[in-house]
């Protein structure tokens, strides 16, 4: 009997259900064929947010940031850097708190950055501050 988890489309939010029980080196979304193994960072608003968030199967990082912020955009590059290190691993998804204020105000964001894990729904994990792609990894890897 083979066991599948659901992976969430990064382009089109479809939910899609692949092998859990064997490595996966080819995985396409069955809605609109784009690569279920791209790890780059992705913009979400609310509803989006919580397609990835209650349909994964797999740990999904969020990273809650703003455009003024130095700090934020000093950790774009080692956050996009990280996601590549989890292919069907783990989600890496970005929340702009200017845009999506309500959900900020819902997660408590007092500082920005800050990064989120979520596993199963429900937030495991938190931290805030600037990471560097090493330590961003050390975490997401202690907590997966």
């Amino acid at each position: 009997m083979s066991t599948s988890k659901n992976i969430v489309c990064p382009q089109c939010d479809s939910i899609n259900r692949i092998p859990a029980d064997r490595p996966v080196t080819k995985a396409n979304c069955g809605k609109c064929k784009h690569s279920l193994l791209d790890t780059s960072p992705v913009a979400v608003n609310a509803s989006r947010f919580d397609r990835h968030i209650v349909n994964s199967d797999i740990p999904v990082v969020v990273d809650f940031w703003a455009d003024w912020c130095g700090p934020c955009k000093m950790m774009a590059p080692a956050f996009a850097a990280a996601s590549g290190s989890f292919p069907l691993a783990a989600r890496f998804l970005k929340v702009n708190t200017e845009e999506e204020q309500q959900l900020s105000a819902r997660f408590a964001i007092r500082s920005i950055p800050t990064l989120i894990l979520f596993k199963g729904g429900r937030e495991i994990d938190r931290v805030s501050g600037a990471l560097s792609q090493p330590q961003l990894e050390a975490w997401v890897r202690s907590k997966v």
